[in-house]
């Protein structure tokens, strides 16, 4: 959560509501609820070996951190195109329910949720690519050890994993989602 505070998190929820159209708290809300479940998810796709590579290659080749520098022409440009990507990656076919359950949890609109998830992707990963550098991140390991740091010791991959059918009744479906992020807050 350090990324929302201070100077920089200011930065970033000015971006939001700037390119998004919603408004501080809404933007709030939702990038608070948002990035432990994309840390979540980005650490249990860093429990195997591909995973974690491909994390590694993108922190290493694409997400330096030099985002993080100009955030006014990342919000500029008004392009959400790499951050899809980056969730698609990321949540693969749980985006939308993610999305929801974030939506629910927030009240802002999926779409919205949406689109600032879209947004802050992108920050994350130049967040992370930052950190990996000055932690000198180089294998599977130190990867989900930054990233479990980061969720403050929670397992958010374990919790994802758990996203796939939490109710038993073998759907993926919102209260699925919404037990998934209650359990990475603490709440049920």
């Amino acid at each position: 959560m350090n990324l929302l505070n201070g100077s920089l998190g200011k930065e970033v929820i000015a971006g939001i509501t700037k390119q998004t159209g919603a408004s501080e708290d809404e933007a709030q809300s939702v990038a608070s609820t948002a990035l432990p479940a994309m840390l979540g998810a980005l650490q249990h796709n860093a429990n195997n070996q591909d995973g974690a590579q491909g994390i590694l290659n993108a922190l290493q080749s694409k997400h330096d951190g030099s985002i993080l520098d100009n955030l006014p022409d990342f919000f500029g440009n008004g392009d959400t195109r790499d951050g899809n990507g980056i969730l698609g990656h990321v949540l693969g076919g749980k985006k939308e329910v993610v999305a929801q359950s974030i939506s629910n949890k927030t009240g802002v609109s999926s779409g919205t949720v949406s689109s600032i998830m879209a947004s802050l992707a992108p920050i994350l990963m130049g967040y992370l690519g930052k950190q990996s550098r000055s932690q000198q991140v180089g294998d599977g390991n130190s990867l989900s050890d930054l990233l479990g740091g980061l969720l403050g010791g929670q397992s958010g991959g374990d919790a994802l994993g758990g996203l796939l059918d939490q109710n038993g009744d073998g759907k993926l479906g919102i209260d699925d989602a919404a037990g998934f992020l209650g359990g990475l807050f603490g709440k049920k």
